[in-house]
């Protein structure tokens, strides 16, 4: 079976997609108001470019937040998940999990507060089949297309709130208590609408996720070139002690010439 899949990946029946976007130092980081702390961003320090601080040798050392570009929430990133799965404790089995992405790009592109419903998931039910335990499910809402732009992908409004797409409370309660997934998974800068902190259980997909001890994927990209239903995702933190998250590079398994419907 192992030999199957490398045999598949080395002559393109399987296609290995990049979900990762550039990490640099022009990578949008969430900006918290005020008295709240803040990630720093990325940012590099140069060692050596073969010069005389490493005549053969190019490096360098590099600061990041452990919650800067694409990246993994585990459960104690969030007071729901106090004392649950950090990113050194996890199993690493749930790195790896099928990719069931719901496509409400159109949705977004009418409201950018757009918020994934209980019936979205039941209508991608009906057309796809049940979600399955430890499943990644991916919102595809086409924000990863702003990745390179902060104005356009924190989309903040006069209101001084940004306005990106997410789940509903009963959606996230949903997918965490009823379908059992590994987690949830966005292109924008978190698990959650820009909107989500007014809603009455604040930051729901961040609560009901980890509360369950379940993670999260964040700022992904190339989720158009997904499948609704037929990828596997493998994304592996750093393992980082006492970690809550860690930049990542995650890819997908993809049979090739299918994409997201």
């Amino acid at each position: 079976m192992l030999e199957s899949l490398v045999q598949g990946i080395i002559s393109g029946d399987i296609e290995v997609i990049d979900l990762a976007q550039p990490l640099n130092e022009q990578t949008p980081v969430i900006q918290l108001p005020e008295p709240f702390a803040n990630p720093a961003g990325f940012k590099y320090h140069k060692l050596s470019d073969y010069d005389e601080a490493g005549p053969a040798w190019y490096w360098n050392d590099f600061t990041a937040g452990e919650h800067v570009g694409t990246h993994f929430d585990t459960p104690n990133h969030w007071i729901s998940g106090r004392g649950k799965d950090g990113v050194d404790t996890m199993p690493v089995q749930n790195m790896i999990g099928e990719a069931c992405v719901i496509n409400v790009k159109d949705q977004c592109a009418d409201n950018p507060d757009y918020l994934l419903t209980v019936d979205d998931i039941l209508s991608y039910e009906l057309s796809y089949g049940r979600i399955p335990e430890r499943a990644w499910v991916i919102l595809y809402t086409g924000w990863g297309e702003y990745a390179q732009n902060p104005e356009q992908f924190f989309n903040i409004g006069e209101d001084g709130m940004p306005h990106t797409p997410g789940f509903t409370m009963e959606a996230s309660k949903f997918l965490a208590y009823e379908r059992k997934v590994l987690g949830a998974g966005v292109e924008t800068v978190g698990t959650d609408a820009g909107i989500a902190g007014s809603f009455d259980v604040p930051f729901p997909s961040h609560h009901y996720m980890h509360e369950v001890n379940r993670y999260g994927l964040a700022q992904l990209a190339n989720v158009h070139l997904l499948p609704a239903r037929g990828a596997v995702i493998i994304a592996t933190p750093l393992k980082i002690t006492g970690g809550s998250g860690s930049p990542i590079r995650p890819i997908a398994l993809v049979p090739a010439k299918r994409v997201v419907e």
